[in-house]
């Protein structure tokens, strides 16, 4: 938990698909997808990572799992500040609170590439086809008061 001396000075870095798979390990199109969850609940819940909390639903497998460090990066919340929770479940979805402020995102179904000699290729130009592909593309969000 942010201790009440904490301040956010700065404005949210946004990153390159590249810069996004630097940090997970590898590129695939759920950490997109996660990134741009979390981009969209920063902006529409007010900007600040250190109000920002979110929980995370999605089955404990990959690669779903990849979800949870696109949330990270997009959103700011991280496992470090506490503010992010993942759940182990099969209703794959993402709650944001900030204040009495809440937004509930689910992903929407895509279709995945074939397992064949073009995988890697084709999992990297999906990935930035959901970099690029508008927020109602990619999920539909449900705000609300708690």
């Amino acid at each position: 938990m942010v201790h009440s001396a904490c301040t956010y000075s700065q404005v949210p870095k946004e990153y390159s698909v590249d810069e996004l798979a630097a940090f997970h390990g590898h590129i695939g199109p759920i950490l997109i997808l996660g990134y741009r969850i979390g981009r969209y609940a920063l902006k529409n819940l007010g900007g600040n990572p250190l109000k920002l909390k979110a929980t995370v639903y999605y089955p404990k497998n990959t690669p779903e799992m990849c979800l949870a460090d696109g949330v990270q990066l997009g959103s700011g919340c991280t496992l470090g500040k506490a503010n992010i929770e993942i759940i182990d479940d099969s209703d794959v979805r993402c709650e944001f609170t900030c204040g009495t402020e809440r937004i509930v995102i689910r992903p929407l179904a895509y279709e995945k590439p074939p397992r064949d000699e073009n995988y890697e290729s084709n999992l990297k130009k999906l990935a930035e086809k959901i970099f690029n592909s508008r927020d109602n593309e990619l999920f539909v969000s449900v705000n609300g008061k708690d």
